[in-house]
């Protein structure tokens, strides 16, 4: 083939990869993500194999983003409870 041809379709199939990832940016800026806060527990089933075995667990997650930010505090940097 020509080497005009095939830089021709290089630029091409640079232009179509970028075309198509802007939209894919687009789009997913637009869905909404998350979930709505309020009380009680979000639940996560994990499920994993990797063909010799596996593992199945649920995993629980606060609704509260304030109960949630502080399961990753340190447990000697807690606050005392005051009784």
């Amino acid at each position: 083939m020509d080497l005009a041809v095939i830089i021709g379709l290089l630029i091409a199939i640079v232009i179509v990869t970028g075309i198509t990832a802007a939209r894919a940016i687009r789009a997913d800026n637009a869905a909404d993500r998350g979930l709505e806060p309020g009380d009680g527990d979000h639940i996560i089933d994990v499920n994993y194999s990797s063909g010799l075995g596996g593992q199945q667990s649920q995993i629980r997650v606060p609704r509260d983003p304030q109960e949630y930010a502080k399961t990753f505090v340190p447990q000697d940097r807690k606050p005392k409870e005051k009784s």
